[in-house]
Order: C-alpha cells, then sequence, then structure tokens
C-alpha cells in the first residue's frame, strides 16, 4: 500500500498545499514549528478519521477558517484509491472513500493500516490506564471490526449502567433487576474483549521481545504484563461483588475497561527504573511490534510514521532502527527531523529509494 500524493486545505498550520511521495522513504525537515508533525498527522488522519494528538475536530482547523480537508490518493492491491477526511465548524466530520460517505467511522477502520512512532508515544508510560488500553484495543481493532464493534457496544453499556446508578443515588430508589440486565451485556461482552486482549497478547509479547532486543542488542530484559480481574474470576460475580460500591460511586467501577498493561524492564516499572533511552527504546519496539502484527493480520505493509525519531536516542540506537527498516519487509515509511544533514545522511545509509522535502519558516515547500 502507497500513498501517492496528499493534500491539505485549511489543516492546521496549511493554508493550501500539495505533497507528491516517494514509494519508499520521505523525510520532512524543517525548523520546530513549521508543521512537519502536522503532515504526518493528516496521514494518520486518513487512516484513523481523527488527530493523532488533537481529538478535537475544531482545532484541527487552521485559524479564522470554517473548514478543513484532507485528501490522500493510494494505491492499494494494485487498485487506486482516494479517501478524504473533511470537517466544517459545528458539523459532523465527514470520510470519503472513492466518493462514497461511509456511514460510520468505524467501517474505515483498518482499511488503510498505518504505525505512528511520536515523542507523544510516551504517555503510553506516563499516564494512566486508559491510555494504554487504547492502544491494546486501536492494534486489535485494525485487524478485527467484530473486535471494534463489540468495544463500542461494551462501553455503552458501561455509560448507561453509570446513568441508571446516578438515577438510583438521586432519586434515593433502587431496582436490582434492572441493574441485572447490564451485568449480563456487559458480562457478555466483556468476556468475549478480555479473550481477544489476552489472545492478541499472548501473541504480540514475543514479537516485542524479539523487537526490543534488536534495538537494543538484548542488554536488558523487558516485559508487558496484562492486569485484568478477569484472569481471577468472571464479569458477573465481579459487578455482583462490587455492587455496593458501584452504588456509593455512582459509577461501574470493575470490567475490562478497568484493564491495564504493565510496562517493565528487568522486573520493575521503566516508568520508574527505565532512562529516556530505555523508555524511547521500549516504545519503539512496541511500536513496531504493532507493525509486523498488523502486517501479518491485515498482509499489508502498514504505514509507517517516525516523527522525530532520532530524539534522545543514542547513535548506537539509531543505526539498530535505520538497519530495521532497511529491509523489504517494510513498506512506505515518512520521516520528520529538524536536520536535514542528519536525515540524509542516515537515509543515504539505507538501500531503499528516498525523498527529501524541505519546509520553510512559513510552512512553504522549498
Amino acid at each position: 500500500m502507497i500513498l501517492n500524493s496528499l493534500s491539505l486545505i485549511n489543516y492546521k498550520n496549511f493554508e493550501s498545499i500539495s505533497f507528491e511521495f516517494d514509494d519508499k522513504i520521505n523525510c520532512l525537515v524543517g525548523n520546530n514549528g513549521v508543521g512537519k508533525t502536522n503532515i504526518l498527522d493528516a496521514i494518520y488522519h486518513l487512516s484513523f478519521g481523527k488527530s493523532y494528538f488533537n481529538p478535537i475536530t475544531g482545532q484541527n482547523i487552521k485559524h479564522h477558517k470554517d473548514f478543513f480537508v484532507i485528501e490522500g490518493l493510494y494505491t492499494k492491491d494494485n487498485r487506486d484509491e482516494k479517501v478524504i477526511v473533511s470537517a466544517k465548524r459545528g458539523q459532523k466530520k465527514v470520510i470519503k472513500r472513492n466518493g462514497k460517505t461511509y456511514d460510520t467511522f468505524s467501517a474505515h477502520i483498518g482499511f488503510l493500516p498505518l504505525v505512528i512512532i511520536s515523542p507523544a508515544d510516551r504517555d503510553l508510560i506516563t499516564e494512566g490506564s486508559d491510555t494504554r488500553r487504547k492502544f491494546i484495543d486501536g492494534v486489535i481493532s485494525q485487524s478485527d471490526q467484530s473486535y471494534l464493534a463489540t468495544l463500542l457496544k461494551y462501553s455503552k453499556l458501561v455509560s448507561q449502567r453509570n446513568a441508571l446508578l446516578k438515577y438510583f443515588a438521586v432519586n434515593t430508589t433502587f431496582d436490582p433487576t434492572q441493574l441485572e440486565i447490564y451485568n449480563e451485556q456487559l458480562h457478555e461482552h466483556g468476556s468475549v474483549i478480555y479473550k481477544k486482549r489476552a489472545d492478541f497478547l499472548e501473541t504480540f509479547i514475543p514479537i516485542f521481545i524479539k523487537r526490543y532486543e534488536a534495538i537494543s542488542s538484548g542488554e536488558e530484559k523487558v516485559s508487558l504484563v496484562y492486569q485484568s480481574k478477569l484472569a481471577e474470576t468472571d464479569l458477573l460475580t465481579l459487578l455482583e461483588q462490587n455492587l455496593p460500591k458501584d452504588r456509593m460511586l455512582q459509577y461501574t467501577s470493575v470490567g475490562v475497561h478497568k484493564d491495564d498493561l504493565s510496562f517493565e524492564i528487568e522486573g520493575f516499572p521503566i516508568k520508574k527504573f527505565g532512562s529516556q533511552g530505555q523508555q524511547k527504546s521500549f516504545l519503539i519496539a512496541l511500536k513496531l511490534a504493532q507493525f509486523d502484527f498488523i502486517k501479518k493480520q491485515s498482509k499489508v505493509n502498514p504505514i509507517l510514521l517516525l516523527d522525530d525519531i532520532f530524539d534522545k536516542l543514542d547513535e548506537k540506537r539509531v543505526e539498530h532502527i535505520i538497519k530495521l527498516v532497511d529491509d523489504q519487509n517494510f513498506g512506505q515509511l515518512f520521516i520528520s527531523d529538524t536536520h536535514a544533514d542528519r536525515t540524509e545522511e542516515v537515509v543515504k545509509k539505507i538501500s531503499q529509494s528516498y525523498k527529501i522535502i524541505k519546509l520553510n519558516n512559513n510552512g512553504e515547500v522549498i
């Protein structure tokens, strides 16, 4: 799968700009603030129907403008595909493929497989469990539409059960039969989600460990540990056991929406015991493993976006990463960097075609 060209209108800092891309490696270079990351985010937007960095649609529209349009022309399975994402202030975002509007965004997920590696990924280490659950769910959803549908149903049920708990508290009333209906449905969908997450991680963790060993020369041992109360007992039992607590809190305190993924190095949390370089290597290995998994499931080389990849990595680790991508197993790569000379020096060592796209301080192609 190849992104041949990209056009942006009123997207973030760009009023109107177009790009033609190389089939293999594309390097976006320029000073901080010129829009390199925004271009990568536009490409991400075409795959997922949303920004990787700012999910609030209106904030992705250029200041003092009323709309944005992102258009990508792809070649996939020897067919031309045109995908357009557009949004107007105060209106619902629209995604079109070859002129036809999607009824739901979820129907588009997985059609243009993509993996992004960015400094913003550090949130996976520093932020709460919600961020890590979204990572797991995002990887599985790109190759399993039924999982995404189950996840959406489950989330809706949690919201409805929470609303009912609040209603009971506000009106000083209680009807256990109403809660039982939600409990049974949450158990049904939650059990499916738990099983698919557990099965996914069983496959994913060895891929991740292998990737980390390649980046770090096998100098450190890392692991991912899935934390879920459903490993101890079924969700129906958990909901019943925690009912007094849920009534007091007025929300559902147990379930797969509380699962977590522990990131560990040498058996300790990497958040506390990993250096900046180790943490970045951990995240890159995590994303490259995501690439491997999606490629295997979809039989398509995902597009790989490397945003500010050289930041906080020593030369040795950068060399390892470059060796990894100098491989026919990777498809199209997009790299952003502030140092044009450094980037070109690196990609010259790769036996693939490449294109350097330089942006000036006004966000224009030089």
